[in-house]
């Protein structure tokens, strides 16, 4: 099986790049009012270089669409749709699943959950759809051969 890295090089900056759009754009106000930070622990966030948090990020996205690359190849993926269902499925039985525990043990807010796995899911078929459509020269040249 072939991994074609720079799909998931590609697909890992968009699945980041959604995480900031998402987290700073979108969904910030209500983030913070979900998380219930203190002015204190607003202002200490707000002042504090998150380099190291990124890069923790960054890292966590890579694997995760890594490991969504291997099963769009073992689904066979080859459209758009296809990219989409193969990150529904695992969004579905590994992030919303898990993530949810965290509602129902640790008493966090539902709508927290639900930006939180809503990320998750954009961001996983955003990148199955790139690492599906995104064929490397060795496929495109089979696929030629081939017809």
């Amino acid at each position: 099986m072939r991994i074609n890295y720079p799909a998931v090089l590609v697909a890992t900056i968009v699945h980041f790049l959604i995480g900031g759009l998402w987290y700073g754009l979108l969904f910030s106000n209500k983030f913070v009012e979900l998380i219930a930070w203190s002015p204190e622990k607003l202002q200490e966030m707000q002042n504090h270089n998150p380099a190291k948090e990124m890069m923790i990020a960054f890292i966590s996205a890579l694997v995760l669409v890594y490991i969504l690359a291997h099963f769009v190849q073992y689904t066979k993926a080859r459209t758009a749709l296809d990219g989409i269902q193969t990150a529904f499925w695992l969004w579905l039985g590994f992030i919303a699943t898990t993530q949810l525990a965290t509602v129902v043990f640790e008493e966090r807010k539902l709508g927290l959950y639900l930006i939180n796995v809503g990320y998750q899911f954009v961001a996983c078929s955003l990148a199955g759809v790139i690492l599906t459509l995104w064929k490397s020269r060795e496929a495109k040249e089979t696929i030629t051969q081939a017809v």
